[in-house]
């Protein structure tokens, strides 16, 4: 056996999306060459440096941390060819003309190593074609590899091999995506447009053809195709807008001369609104009007009728609102089908229309239907797939359906469906995935997920409607539970303790569950991993703590009760801190407020990329209570080591009075939140595995908990230094009355309260000074309205 490493990778073209590609590499810590054409005037890597430096604007941020651009390097075609001879994985990123990219690969070959692999990302052009011309040997090292865009956030890498590609290839690539990258690895066919923009852009292409046949503007199709059906917010036409209109005519384009025997071809003809639009430079966000455009504050709408920009924000039916709210989805399918509603119409047509495209294209594009659910799910930011939406309504009756609107002309072709969707495996098991695996026309049997051992990192794989596949809310063998925890292990020496509370805020019940699951811990377990079964799928780690559980308490006993809850938080985390097993917090997601406390006292933490971590509780009109404050006051001190502390403490004090939320895992360890030594993992379906291997180690290292030690505080020095720059941002008008309170009683917390400068403290004392200001405020008529329009609004309130 021999291992694949990645120790470098080139990335070839410095456009939009290879920059990106790159940056990705870098926030990966995997270190890349950046190439592009040398720049006719001025430093001849010019084009790679503008495109570095305008990575640091992107929004969504390509970096997780924006100073990480400096690690990027640059390289020009004319001067560094033989740069590449260094590089294990080489990624073709230019424009998509054929003839460029087969010029480009006569110049680089010769440069490559010989057991480096070479993919060509691109979005739809035929690998096969695109090798032709290379030595076999290359042949053997090339597939296709399309990144989506963004390619840091979207989670979909499709991988297109050729006949002519290794197979070890293809597994070695997929390992390195999944696991150093993070992605979800689907395998495509050599087909035109591959998988998820064969079928999204025909899915768009059927909803323009049916918002027209049924009179709808774009801004109602927007709103019925968009988090309504469980799709991206922003629906079809705004989507367009996004991707950018010319973007979607090339693909549209690809699909129109490559597909000329397809029975949907004349679907795939460009709408003469976006050919309208293309010709007029109106491309979408990027230049400011497309279907939609910004005018002032008003979002404006393409008028198809007119041509015109008219105001938009309309809306679903209440009616078709009410449908969608349906649990059941055969009844929901059905009550589609049924209604003269012309929105309900419009919506059964696009489901009709997707599922007779991927019954008929199936077997041409993809291997099997599990590969055609993913790539919609993790491409175009479906929560279901096509396959599992049909299968999910009731296959066998929405079938018939489908049939029933082909006989009569109301499909979009004549072309029947597949006699595998009646007769065979499919409709005996009632659809296309199964606990065997997922449907493969080819093979006419269900064939099972992927076993490279990469796999074996995801405890917990992607679900799959149908695949009764293991789930972390049910596996495993259940120590205890409630309403607020569950605490379960899988037959090992690593107890996991999961939150069920709606964003896994933090209440009576988790702090309860807390202290159960330390004892449990340390008398029966080697580590404590905190893990939450939807982290993978966008899930919170916590939001924080419960404000809603806190109505009882002041309804009842005022103010004044809740102070022993905030006591009893207060001691579960430490507690947890010093407890006598390891606890390792594995965190994807939101971690706020009483959330970033509780990951601030675990032992280790094990951190997914995309990680939202501070301490907010100031929109709230409050401070930390939960020992966050105190750990920032112990950090401050570790790190100054000697040296001057206020400088130090200045950094937390900051994050904490303005509420800073860290855009990425590296950018909390850069606020301080994460140290060194905490792991930071790219596939969020890895983070248990990770977790309870970090538990273990720590265990077999001969784990004991930190030795409680008194820590200095910058004391009245620290707070007068502090405060006086409050007051010029209160004078200034930077910061109301109400903040300025807040930020010094931060400040008095952290620098340790009324003592002299260099004193002495316990972490006691820090929690106690936290608590006596958390109950001030909690009186305060100003925090009060800050609380209650959070609760009401879910929005920040500033008085």
């Amino acid at each position: 056996m021999s291992n694949f490493i990645v120790k470098k990778v080139a990335v070839l073209g410095a456009g939009v999306m290879g920059a990106q590609i790159a940056a990705h590499c870098i926030n990966a810590r995997v270190p890349v060459v950046l190439f592009d054409l040398p720049a006719k005037e001025g430093a001849k890597n010019g084009i790679v440096l503008r495109a570095i430096d305008n990575l640091k604007k992107l929004s969504p941020a390509p970096l997780g941390n924006p100073d990480d651009a400096a690690l990027i390097a640059v390289a020009n075609y004319e001067d560094d060819l033989e740069l590449l001879s260094g590089c294990d994985l080489i990624i073709e990123a230019i424009a998509e003309r054929m003839d460029w990219k087969h010029d480009l690969y006569g110049k680089v070959a010769p440069f490559i190593a010989p057991d480096a692999i070479f993919a060509s990302n691109t979005s739809g052009l035929a690998i096969t074609a695109l090798s032709q011309g290379f030595a076999d040997d290359l042949k053997a090292r090339f597939c296709g590899v399309h990144f989506f865009n963004p390619p840091r956030y979207m989670h979909l890498v499709e991988l297109i091999p050729t006949s002519a590609t290794r197979p070890e290839i293809i597994d070695q690539l997929e390992a390195f995506l999944t696991t150093t990258l993070g992605k979800g690895v689907v395998r495509a066919r050599d087909t035109p447009n591959f998988i998820a923009n064969r079928v999204g852009v025909f899915g768009m292409m059927a909803i323009f053809h049916e918002a027209e046949k049924y009179g709808l503007s774009c801004d109602v199709v927007d709103d019925l195709t968009g988090a309504k059906l469980g799709r991206a917010k922003s629906g079809t036409f705004r989507t367009a807008d996004v991707v950018g209109l010319d973007t979607m005519g090339h693909v549209i384009k690809t699909m129109q001369d490559f597909l000329p025997d397809d029975p949907f071809l004349p679907i795939y003809q460009t709408p003469a609104v976006l050919s309208r639009l293309i010709a007029a430079g109106a491309l979408g966000q990027k230049t400011g009007a497309g279907f939609y455009k910004k005018v002032g504050r008003d979002i404006q709408r393409l008028d198809f009728a007119s041509g015109e920009y008219v105001a938009g924000g309309g809306k679903a039916d209440d009616l078709i609102g009410r449908i969608l709210k349906e649990k059941d989805p055969a009844k929901r399918m059905k009550s589609l089908r049924d209604s003269t509603n012309p929105q309900a119409q419009f919506l059964w047509a696009i489901f009709r229309d997707a599922f007779h495209y991927i019954a008929i294209h199936l077997e041409a594009i993809a291997d099997n239907a599990r590969d055609i659910d993913f790539a919609l799910r993790w491409g175009f930011g479906w929560q279901m797939g096509p396959f599992e939406t049909w299968q999910g309504a009731g296959w066998k009756e929405v079938a018939l359906w489908v049939k029933e609107d082909i006989a009569a002309g109301r499909a979009l072709c004549a072309a029947p469906l597949p006699a595998w969707v009646f007769e065979g495996p499919v409709a005996d098991n009632g659809g296309v995935h199964a606990k065997a695996g997922s449907y493969s026309p080819a093979k006419n049997d269900f064939v099972p997920r992927s076993q490279l051992p990469v796999y074996g990192r995801q405890l917990f794989r992607a679900p799959l409607l149908g695949s009764a596949a293991e789930n972390g809310k049910t596996a495993g063998i259940t120590v205890y539970e409630d309403d607020s925890v569950r605490l379960w292990h899988q037959q090992d020496e690593v107890l996991i303790l999961s939150t069920k509370t709606k964003m896994h805020v933090i209440g009576a019940g988790v702090s309860k569950g807390l202290a159960q699951a330390i004892a449990e811990a340390e008398k029966n377990y080697q580590g404590l991993v905190l893990w939450n079964a939807d982290a993978a799928e966008g899930g919170a780690f916590s939001a924080g703590a419960d404000l809603q559980a806190m109505l009882p308490l002041f309804m009842s006993g005022g103010v004044n009760a809740i102070e022993p809850e905030v006591a009893k938080l207060q001691q579960a985390h430490q507690a947890l801190k010093y407890a006598g097993v390891p606890v390792v917090a594995a965190v994807s997601g939101l971690a706020l407020g009483g959330g970033c406390e509780l990951m601030l006292h675990a032992a280790k933490r094990v951190v997914a990329l995309e990680s939202y971590i501070g301490l907010v509780e100031v929109g709230v009109g409050l401070i930390p209570a939960g020992g966050g404050l105190k750990e920032a006051a112990l950090r401050a001190a570790l790190a100054a080591s000697g040296n001057d502390l206020l400088q130090f403490l200045k950094h937390y004090f900051t994050h904490a009075a303005m509420a800073s939320v860290s855009k990425s895992a590296h950018e909390a360890r850069k606020m301080g939140y994460l140290t060194r030594d905490d792991v930071i993992v790219f596939n969020p379906y890895e983070l248990l595995h990770v977790a309870k291997v970090e538990a273990r180690a720590l265990s077999a290292a001969g784990y004991r908990p930190p030795l409680p030690a008194l820590l200095p505080v910058a004391g009245r020095y620290g707070m007068a230094t502090i405060m006086a720059q409050l007051v010029n941002m209160r004078d200034g008008g930077f910061i109301s009355a109400h903040d300025y309170k807040l930020g010094a009683m931060i400040a008095e917390v952290v620098s340790g309260g009324d003592v002299d400068q260099g004193s002495l403290v316990s972490e006691q004392w820090l929690l106690d000074l936290e608590r006596r200001a958390f109950m001030e405020l909690l009186k305060h008529p100003k925090t009060q309205e800050r609380i209650m329009g959070m609760m009401q609004t879910g929005k920040p309130v500033r008085n």
